[in-house]
């Protein structure tokens, strides 16, 4: 079966959100020729939450249909982001001084390897998109940096990934490794059996390896995960809230570290962070995150 490229971004800059629609009407220069403008894109969607401007108006009017059903979403996305943040700080604290970031999206402040390399500044990142848009301005962002590969891949195609040159050369797979699949694995179907995706990934890393991830639940409001995932059916790629069950079934093979798998705002969060802009309301995030050490 042939699968559609699968791509979002949790890196994407974080200005304010603009309802500007007479900006990228028309096809900038930075937007490669096969990127269809017209479809709209679960990836230029997500930059589109997080304030960026790599983003159409067919994304951003799919987008607002989206918040009128979660208007919260732009609080979530960028709960995300923090919760990437917190993991990549609890796992070069580990020890693990390279990173597999899939489905990354364009990283800016705040990326990957910035937090990582605040704790070890030796710390190596591949960045896995299969976005063009994401891929080429990753590439032009990141070239000069050592230890920094960009890889124009399909997470849900392993073998690709792992396989690609840029990733051998970024990393040594022979050792612990941190696989990074924040906020993607909604976008995996079912047909396409996310599990098994994260089989492959975790067969191929060393024991000593992890996982992070983060997942959209319908745990808490059934109804209204139905009437999102309803939104996406005119994406590029559709999304799939899941309960807490069949989320973990997807960690099998992993040893939870505390808190095991939780509300992402309850992942190890930080007590010097500003006060929650939802009140710690978990039900209104309608999400959860774990990490895992490989067996």
């Amino acid at each position: 079966m042939q699968r559609k490229p699968l791509c979002w971004g949790v890196g994407q800059s974080v200005t304010s959100r603009t309802k500007d629609k007479s900006v990228n009407n028309h096809r900038p220069a930075w937007a490669p020729s096969e990127v269809d403008i017209e479809k709209p894109s679960a990836a230029r969607m997500y930059d589109y939450f997080l304030g960026g401007s790599h983003n159409f108006e067919s994304n951003r009017e799919l987008a607002e249909k989206y918040i009128e059903v979660l208007p919260d979403m732009p609080v979530i996305a960028q709960a995300q982001r923090t919760v990437l943040h917190r993991a990549v700080r609890f796992l070069a604290t580990a020890g693990i001084d390279q990173f597999l970031d899939l489905g990354s999206g364009i990283p800016t402040a705040g990326a990957v390897h910035e937090v990582a390399r605040e704790i070890n500044p030796e710390a190596r990142v591949a960045y896995v998109d299969s976005d063009p848009v994401a891929f080429a301005h990753t590439t032009a962002m990141l070239d000069d940096l050592d230890g920094v590969g960009t890889v124009y891949s399909d997470l849900r195609d392993p073998d690709s990934v792992l396989t690609n040159p840029v990733t051998a050369e970024t990393l040594d797979l022979s050792r612990p490794v941190a696989v990074l699949m924040i906020a993607v694995l909604h976008f995996v179907p079912d047909q396409d059996d996310p599990a098994d995706v994260v089989t492959a990934y975790r067969a191929a890393t060393a024991p000593g390896s992890y996982l992070a991830i983060t997942h959209a639940t319908s745990d808490y409001r059934p109804e209204l995960a139905r009437r999102a995932e309803a939104v996406y059916t005119g994406a590029s790629h559709p999304i799939s809230y899941r309960g807490r069950e069949q989320i973990l079934a997807m960690l099998a093979g992993y040893e939870l570290v505390a808190p095991g798998l939780t509300d992402m705002i309850r992942w190890r969060p930080d007590p010097q962070a500003d006060p929650d802009p939802l009140g710690g309301d978990v039900t209104r995030y309608s999400g959860y995150a774990a990490v895992g050490r490989r067996y």
